[in-house]
């Protein structure tokens, strides 16, 4: 099996479970596959290493969510520092790492909603490792300021636990510098430039010299994905879990 054989999603998948590495329990949300494979493929890499045990919450499964009070559960297990890891999205992110999930124009007369915000600004503020991600990669997502803070990036003069920890977009890796409240660039994923990146992102960051690329997964790590991870996926993203199949053979 060749390493240059992994598609761009499953080097996402593997990017995130190296990014949890060292979480005990980690929370994903419903709609959230390519973060739920993540968390399922650092689990599966763990077990198979004699590692860590890794707790999963999918909120919507049956299986991978032994929650039996759903959200509220989460945000009770939240609160009392026993959730290690999130993730969140946003329809717009901006370079503080402010999200917005409410919609665009001026609130309240907003000429796009969105979804909501749901707990996402308790979230931030409580689970220490915040991982933001979204596939698009693009001006219209990652803007210089949102036009509503659903949830902030960094906070004034109050404890806060919580926190953006690292942005993974479909084109690049980002680390988030809570004292200067700066994304800077870690890596882009193979075939992107760092030129690519920057025509791409509306707000500006740092980025070193030679900006690496994203390390793709090994062998023994895309047989799990391919195995065993994509099996797990079929309970709760059958959709997704069958793409990542045609994807693999297009």
């Amino acid at each position: 099996m060749s390493v240059a054989s992994a598609t761009p999603r499953e080097i996402l998948i593997a990017t995130i479970a190296d990014l949890l590495t060292g979480v005990r329990l980690v929370a994903v949300g419903a709609s959230s596959p390519i973060p739920a494979a993540g968390a399922m493929l650092l689990r599966a890499r763990n077990e198979a290493r004699g590692l860590t045990q890794v707790r999963i919450v999918v909120l919507g499964s049956r299986e991978h969510n032994f929650f039996t009070n759903g959200a509220v559960e989460l945000f009770d297990c939240a609160a009392q520092g026993r959730v290690d890891a999130f993730f969140l999205g946003g329809g717009q992110i901006d370079g503080q790492a402010n999200i917005n999930l409410v919609g665009t124009g001026d609130y309240p007369q907003s000429s796009t909603r969105w979804p909501g915000s749901f707990g996402s600004a308790f979230l931030y503020y409580v689970v220490p490792r915040v991982i933001l991600f979204r596939e698009e990669h693009s001006p219209r997502v990652f803007v210089e300021k949102v036009d509503f803070i659903s949830a902030p990036g960094t906070s004034e003069g109050l404890v806060r636990n919580g926190g953006p920890y690292a942005l993974l977009t479909g084109l690049a890796l980002f680390d988030f510098d809570k004292a200067r409240k700066r994304f800077r660039l870690r890596s882009a994923h193979h075939g992107v430039s760092s030129t690519d990146v920057r025509a791409n992102t509306g707000f500006d960051y740092d980025e070193p010299a030679d900006v690496p690329t994203t390390a793709e997964p090994d062998a023994d790590t895309l047989a799990l994905l391919r195995g065993r991870v994509t099996g797990e996926l079929a309970e709760t993203y059958p959709q997704f879990a069958g793409s990542l199949a045609a994807e693999r053979a297009a």
